[in-house]
């Protein structure tokens, strides 16, 4: 039997912004229930983190989700297990309270799971393993080492995996945890990764800067064989490009449109052509346009000493600047301060 497992959906992303959903909706259309339809799908497993934030959601958003999606898979038969995503419960140290069993009480086809629980899709024993906090740490533990499913999906943060392309999780739970089992499958961390038997899907979509140019969308996963394969999403929402003298005239702008845009200038010897590229950008109705034109930073370091690389993302930036830097303190406690704050902020801009 064949099911599809999607994760980390993030409704109400954004601030509950249209644009960011408008575009969903393209990879909702074109690509996933177009191939669920074709497979034959009728059970999907939600590894978390389906709405976006643990505070609410604004109606038309929640609206959205509903028509878009929701309906849609009840309509179709389909039968969703949902496990509670960091994102979803309301309190940072326990499950009881989260907004998928709050808000999705009225469809009949979804299955709700903030405890470690077992299923069985196509005779497979599945282990469920929604977000382990504070409360449920000891208990869940408990569980996972006592299951004899051969399958684990959860909504996991693991010690060692990929965070973004920039940043590697220096806490969190031990694999060790999980090496029984003969796959194990999460959701959290929005970056493809894996180690051994445990695989970080990824999400659908991209949502910030930090998704930039990766492979994302779903999977399908065999209950006989074990296997799942990557159905990805071809629709991008930010580009960059890079700027070293381009001919204005001949540069192609049609694909930006409706697009996030990061403008590296490399080269820049005319103001007035550079100007005229920029007016060629916005007169194809670019979303946004942001232009990193030079690197300069204070602080410890005068700009000669530090020099940022154009590829560096944001975090890696930061990390950077920390171990190169004089100060006193343990670098790695302020790196972790940093990363945990960079985070948040990428959660509300």
């Amino acid at each position: 039997m064949k099911v599809a497992i999607i994760t980390d959906q993030h409704f109400g992303a954004r601030k509950n912004s249209k644009f960011f959903h408008d575009y969903f909706l393209k990879f909702y259309n074109d690509v996933f229930f177009p191939a669920i339809e074709k497979e034959g799908i009728t059970t999907i497993i939600d590894m978390g983190d389906t709405f976006d934030s643990r505070k609410g959601i604004d109606f038309a958003a929640l609206s959205w989700a509903k028509n878009y999606y929701f309906d849609r898979l009840r309509d179709m038969g389909i039968t969703v297990h949902t496990i509670v995503g960091n994102h979803t419960a309301y309190y940072k140290n326990t499950n009881e309270v989260n907004a998928i069993d709050l808000l999705l009480r009225e469809y009949d086809n979804v299955k709700v799971y903030s405890e470690v629980s077992s299923i069985e899709v196509g005779g497979l024993n599945i282990l469920l393993v929604p977000w382990i906090n504070q409360e449920n740490q000891e208990s869940s533990i408990s569980l996972i080492k006592k299951s004899r499913a051969p399958v684990c999906m959860g909504h996991l943060e693991l010690n060692g995996f990929i965070v973004t392309q920039q940043i590697l999780m220096d806490h969190g739970l031990d694999m060790k945890y999980f090496e029984k089992f003969e796959k194990t499958f999460s959701g959290h961390f929005h970056t493809r990764s894996n180690n051994g038997n445990i695989y970080y899907l990824g999400n659908p979509y991209e949502i910030y800067w930090n998704d930039y140019d990766t492979d994302r969308g779903f999977h399908f996963f065999d209950t006989e064989t074990l296997e799942h394969t990557p159905v990805n999403n071809p629709h991008k929402i930010f580009y960059k490009i890079f700027y070293e003298d381009t001919n204005y005239q001949t540069f192609d702008t049609r694909e930006y449109e409706n697009k996030i845009v990061k403008l590296i200038v490399r080269k820049k010897t005319d103001t007035k052509k550079f100007e005229k590229f920029i007016d060629k950008l916005y007169a194809s109705n670019i979303n946004e346009l942001k232009i990193v034109e030079n690197f300069e930073f204070g602080g410890y370091y005068q700009s000669d000493d530090f020099e940022p690389f154009e590829s560096e993302d944001t975090m890696s930036i930061l990390n950077r600047y920390i171990d190169e830097s004089e100060i006193t303190l343990d670098k790695s406690v302020v790196q972790k301060i940093m990363q945990d704050v960079y985070q948040e902020a990428c959660e509300v801009v």
